[in-house]
């Protein structure tokens, strides 16, 4: 485990079952669930369930199976909610700049409406 990683927060209690949450798809590395605040009208959270503090942290520190999994979870997830044509967001925030609220890896998967633009245009003077 990280030294950093703070067993505190939400994602690991929901992984541990301490708290509940509306699974969409579990493997073996991987824990997929519907966000309980959506953005959007699908909203889904994939977590690793393993320790890892961000995307930087998962790269450097997981081993091939687990990264190997988290992304054919996220295709699962993608399958299971019919985006393939449609489209979708996949979207993690890493670090106090990326305004990562929980300190456990997660990506959220958006889609089942137009997602309109990400970021505005800088302009730059």
């Amino acid at each position: 485990m990280h030294k950093k990683y703070n067993k505190n927060n939400i994602f690991f209690k929901i992984i541990n079952g301490e708290i509940p949450c509306d699974k969409v798809l579990e493997t073996k590395h991987s824990l997929a669930f519907k966000d309980i605040n959506p953005r959007a009208k699908i909203h889904i959270l994939l977590i690793p369930k393993n320790p890892y503090l961000n995307l930087n942290d998962f790269i450097s520190s997981a081993d091939k199976l687990e990264k190997l999994d988290i992304f054919n979870a996220i295709s699962e997830v993608v399958s299971l909610y019919n985006l393939e044509e449609s489209g979708y967001r996949l979207l993690t925030n890493v670090g106090k700049d990326g305004h990562q609220e929980v300190q456990h890896l997660h990506f959220h998967i958006l889609g089942g409406q137009p997602l309109g633009s990400f970021i505005k245009k800088l302009e730059i003077n």
